[in-house]
């Protein structure tokens, strides 16, 4: 089995990006459809129409109904058949990106992803992930290119609220750790190969900065500051976070996110904090050293990650309530098989029982 590094094409990360997007756009298509939220087309539509006043690319906005699911897609290539576009640009969220992605699959053409927020590491992913229309994760859907470009205007991204940064370092948070597991047990990664040197390095590097730049950067973010450690965990959030899973592998954190996802309570999360509780259980599924499973829980409580159910919506867990997580997160198909040792939904839900009293204790609960 070879080893295999994908990522987008084109990644480009600065201040004022956006302004260019069309000169960008042209180079890719001469009809877009730019896939976006109401409340991001006000914030930034005017922008983006600006941009494209002296090109040769003409734009259509079509606004996110909320999930990226086979509803929503389908009706996405329908109006991209019927308009005749030949580029999708997807503007906003992870789930517009993962939305976007696929409408451009489908459609054979090319996508430009433009995150208004750090918050996932979805845009330089070759993947979407598909939810029902009531946000229940469905499956994931493996894609044969990378986006053509992705887009991270900082100052947009610094006026983001900071808590959607904060979701961004739990989904970063679980990169190494998943990497790590899918080189010891020589999983095939979501590029369809094994791990590369490059991919575990970054993934490394990854964590690493998450370490040193991410309490700087939430300071800084919370009054609205740029600075280079936001910089820095942009980057880490997106890119390196987004080429280490891709390319090294998803293993436990993921499957278990995956697995929240049938509690009604937890779906007001987002992503990357349900992400974050999932590399506590990975760890403890793991019995990782007491040092470092203690860095990662002080971590998140010091950025403001949740480490409880509580934390996480739910008031009440129940033993019932954890097996059906620990259930889903078991499914045949999804990622927790990538850890290097057996797993059953019995040694899940007591991981994920302990990775709670771990979060009680470390709150001092």
């Amino acid at each position: 089995m070879a080893k295999i590094l994908i990522s987008p094409s084109k990644y480009v990360q600065g201040a004022g990006e956006m302004k260019k997007l069309g000169t960008y756009a042209q180079a890719y298509g001469k009809k877009a459809l730019i896939l976006i939220s109401k409340g991001g087309y006000k914030r930034i539509g005017e922008l983006i129409e600006e941009s494209f006043k002296e090109t040769d690319c003409e734009i259509m906005f079509d606004y996110f109904n909320g999930e990226c699911s086979k509803n929503e897609i389908n009706r996405l290539n329908t109006i991209m058949q019927e308009k005749n576009c030949d580029l999708v640009i997807g503007i906003g969220g992870g789930k517009i990106f993962d939305t976007a992605k696929a409408v451009a699959y489908y459609g054979k053409s090319p996508v430009i992803i433009c995150p208004t927020i750090a918050s996932t590491d979805a845009p330089c992913s070759a993947l979407s992930v598909i939810y029902t229309d009531e946000g229940v994760f469905e499956e994931y859907l493996f894609l044969p290119a990378n986006p053509n470009m992705v887009l991270m205007d900082t100052d947009i991204i610094t006026k983001s609220p900071v808590r959607l940064s904060v979701a961004g370092m739990g989904d970063a948070l679980a990169t190494y750790f998943e990497a790590r597991a899918c080189k010891r047990s020589g999983a095939i990664s979501c590029a369809g190969g094994k791990t590369t040197e490059a991919a575990l390095a970054l993934a490394k590097l990854c964590f690493d900065t998450l370490m040193e730049e991410g309490i700087k950067a939430k300071t800084a973010l919370e009054v609205g500051a740029c600075t280079e450690a936001v910089e820095k965990i942009i980057e880490a959030n997106t890119l390196l976070s987004g080429i280490g899973f891709e390319s090294a592998g998803l293993a436990g954190a993921h499957a278990i996110h995956n697995g929240m996802t049938v509690l009604p309570e937890c779906h007001h999360m987002y992503h990357g904090e349900k992400v974050a509780f999932g590399t506590i259980t990975q760890l403890v599924l793991e019995n990782v050293s007491v040092d470092d499973l203690e860095e990662v829980i002080l971590f998140c409580i010091e950025v403001g990650l949740p480490v409880t159910w509580k934390e996480l919506g739910v008031d009440e867990i129940t033993d019932e309530k954890i097996m059906a997580v620990a259930k889903a997160a078991c499914a045949e198909d999804d990622t927790l098989h990538n850890m290097p040792f057996e797993v059953t939904a019995e040694t899940v839900a007591a991981a994920l029982k302990a990775a709670d009293a771990y979060g009680r204790y470390y709150l001092g609960e």
